[in-house]
């Protein structure tokens, strides 16, 4: 979760100019990695378990923790600190983080920010990416010399394939502010099961009568029993599905 007061009130795009560098030398090293609310999303999760070697359960349980959207009304999960005084991640170190090629995109961002916000184009309601500089008083790295756009400060951090892949989840969660919206204990139930918990989500694919009820294409299938990412994409699918956002789901004919 970002910390609003440390955000600069000024909407960026991929062509917006910056100077920041993180790196060993710098005061700051690894000060932004403690104390912080880090969400995670589905892919994330994906990388992390696969990083571990753990199950989406064992990871959820060790590394992560439920808390609501400002809204009430999805279950987001959090990276879990660890329970010691700086509230230190768990995957740092003094030579900084272990995991590093398999980050989180919220730490890859670090210090720009990402959102999405709905506008009219055209008579058509589209979402539009915007960007945002997080300027913590404990960073020092706006102070360096490197300059970047933002466009290149994503190809550098490598979190182009976490947006392609989040990006429609993210839609998902715009939703929230839908007038009126109740969702129920059982969809959010749902929710959480085939956004963070995969192992789970393809047991109630391939156990449950689901593929006798849906139309599933048989390659898209066969992916699913062995790739959480198309899995995940999957759960997205469903999930529109489910809260109505688009008819991304054919029922079988009934005889």
């Amino acid at each position: 979760m970002v910390d609003m007061s440390a955000v600069e009130p000024v909407q960026l795009n991929l062509k917006s100019r910056f100077r920041f560098r993180c790196h060993k030398d710098i005061s700051c090293f690894t000060k932004c990695c403690s104390n912080i609310d880090i969400l995670l999303t589905p892919y994330d999760i994906i990388v992390l378990k696969k990083r571990l070697n753990m199950t989406s359960l064992e990871f959820l349980e060790k590394y992560a923790y439920i808390q609501p959207d400002d809204k009430g009304v999805f279950p987001l999960v959090y990276l879990k600190m660890k329970d010691d005084e700086a509230k230190t991640c768990h995957f740092l170190t003094s030579g900084g983080c272990t995991i590093y090629e398999d980050r989180p995109a919220n730490c890859r961002y670090y210090a720009v920010g990402q959102g999405t916000l709905k506008k009219e184009l055209e008579g058509k309601i589209v979402d539009e990416e915007f960007y945002f500089f997080v300027k913590e008083e404990h960073c020092k790295g706006f102070e360096e010399e490197k300059e970047w756009t933002i466009g290149e400060w994503r190809e550098n951090q490598g979190v182009d394939r976490y947006d392609e892949l989040n990006r429609e989840w993210k839609r998902i969660l715009l939703i929230k502010n839908t007038p009126g919206l109740q969702i129920d204990d059982e969809k959010q139930a749902m929710f959480y099961i085939a956004c963070y918990d995969m192992d789970r989500f393809r047991s109630f694919i391939f156990v449950s009568r689901f593929l006798d009820v849906f139309q599933v294409d048989d390659t898209e299938r066969e992916k699913m029993q062995e790739d959480d990412t198309v899995l995940m994409l999957f759960g997205v699918k469903f999930l529109k599905y489910v809260f109505m956002i688009e008819e991304t789901l054919k029922a079988k004919p009934q005889d």
